[in-house]
């Protein structure tokens, strides 16, 4: 009887953790509001705003946030999206604590971190958190 509550427990702590994960996974949030420059980025800075995503080779939820934020940069004129390989980039990963593939960055167009999302955002979130970024006009 012992070992069918162990089974249990665990099964309870696996879902409760996988449940936790899926709330979380992509949230955008605040960050400390560091600068990056277009040397850390080896690319020029948006215009208005840029998107950086740092992927790794075998991402699967790499590349759907690709596509997203290749639509949305398309769709808000002077944004730009640029994907970082992470594994090339570790100095950038470490200084910017980045724990896991995708995480995106939303900087503002003077290259100052606004908005940070860890795992595959939604096209709104991002929309929304570009909001933050981008002053109106």
């Amino acid at each position: 009887m012992t070992g069918l509550w162990v089974v249990l427990a665990t099964l309870a702590l696996g879902t409760l953790i996988g449940v936790i994960r899926l709330r979380r996974d992509g949230r955008v949030r605040d960050t400390d509001g560091e600068r990056l420059s277009a040397a850390d980025l080896g690319s020029g800075l948006g215009e208005r705003a840029t998107l950086v995503q740092f992927s790794t080779a075998f991402c699967q939820p790499c590349r759907a946030t690709r596509r997203i934020l290749a639509d949305v940069s398309e769709l808000v004129p002077g944004v730009s999206h640029v994907e970082i390989d992470a594994e090339s980039r570790l100095d950038l990963v470490r200084r910017l604590e980045i724990m896991r593939t995708p995480t995106v960055l939303v900087l503002d167009g003077a290259g100052v971190i606004v908005k940070k999302a860890a795992g595959q955002p939604r096209k709104a979130d991002v929309l929304d958190a570009l909001a933050a970024a981008v002053p109106e006009s």
